[in-house]
């Protein structure tokens, strides 16, 4: 059997894991090929972009973050014939199947093909972790443990100045990063897309924890969180954007919540407030324990559907077991911050 695998999206931790799990399930236990389709479904809009993966190409790339066969926020269904040009050229590479590791975009399309007659079976893959249907995706443990870090390092400098320090950190639409890496540092405010942002309530709190002694405050904050706005008798929700361009899926690019935060926080409170953006720091690096073991699990698990025939699947963490579970139920929705989560964060911003 020939097997193709692609990673689109934002790359994280754990790509290379799956990769390599892949490979080397193909090759040594069902003596199957395994094709690197390059830069995502860019990969199979342009003929020609494929490397063979063999054993030795994966050796030694477990601890490796990003991906070796590169990707791309490509979407083949904003291209004129983009399904019939990535059909074609799977086609002519004689691909039997199709491993598909991505986020909610990617897997959208992967969905999309299979209902054409593609054979594919998803990995899903998010720093985010916001896809449904799965525990949790590889590349988020990394993410929240950095999250983390900087906030540890962010504490010790808002302390020795008696200043309010506001940490951006990546989630467009959900708020898992800024939940978990919040609770873990010991933030004192999270502010997540989930819960839109009330900043009279932001500036009460900081000025309660002043009023009890405490002469520093860390405001950890979601890229997507939204501020509540008043105007004209009328409640408005918006998203804090770099630029209006669009990508290939529809989204603008977040970020400058953050500074917008700190630059409020001081006029209202008149406590001295910077701000970090971590932005891509999250994605990089090496991957974590849990992701490499993850997303290893993953891409075995993955190469065990395509032998069985089971397509239009995705593999999916729940408990300790992977199990598959349908690729259109899992791009569905999001999976949003559970309210037990949120409980939790707010028992230390009181």
């Amino acid at each position: 059997m020939k097997i193709g695998i692609l990673t689109g999206g934002g790359d994280c931790p754990g790509l290379n894991a799956v990769i390599r799990a892949v490979v080397r399930k193909s090759i040594l236990f069902y003596n199957s090929e395994v094709i690197g389709i390059l830069e995502g479904w860019r990969g199979l809009m342009v003929e020609g972009l494929t490397e063979d993966l063999v054993l030795d190409k994966v050796s030694g790339i477990l601890h490796r973050g990003g991906t070796i066969i590169k990707t791309s926020r490509t979407n083949p269904y904003k291209e004129k014939d983009g399904e019939k040009k990535v059909i074609e050229n799977k086609k002519k590479l004689g691909l039997d199947a199709l491993v598909v590791v991505g986020g909610e975009d990617t897997l959208g399309v992967a969905a999309k093909l299979h209902q054409a007659g593609v054979k594919i079976v998803g990995v899903p893959k998010t720093i985010d972790n916001d896809l449904a249907m799965t525990d949790y995706t590889f590349g988020f443990d990394t993410a929240v443990n950095t999250a983390m870090e900087a906030i540890d390092r962010v504490h010790t400098t808002a302390e020795s100045h008696n200043r309010v320090m506001v940490v951006e950190v990546m989630g467009r639409h959900t708020g898992w990063i800024a939940i978990e890496a919040g609770i873990a540092g010991g933030a004192d405010i999270i502010l997540i897309p989930e819960k839109p942002v009330n900043l009279d309530k932001v500036c009460e709190a900081i000025c309660k924890r002043h009023a009890r002694g405490k002469d520093f405050s860390i405001v950890v904050v979601a890229e997507g969180a939204r501020i509540a706005l008043h105007e004209e008798n009328h409640k408005k929700e918006s998203f804090i954007v770099q630029d209006e361009c669009l990508d290939a899926f529809g989204h603008v690019r977040l970020g400058g919540i953050g500074k917008l935060l700190a630059t409020e926080i001081e006029k209202r409170t008149g406590f001295e407030t910077r701000f970090v953006i971590l932005g891509h720091i999250q994605r990089g690096g090496t991957p974590t324990a849990f992701d490499r073991v993850l997303g290893t699990r993953f891409g075995i698990a993955a190469v065990d559907l395509v032998h069985k025939g089971e397509f239009g699947k995705m593999v999916s963490l729940q408990g300790n077991k992977i199990v598959p579970v349908d690729l259109t139920d899992a791009v569905a929705k999001l999976k949003y911050v559970d309210e037990e989560f949120y409980n939790i964060a707010e028992v230390f911003s009181a």
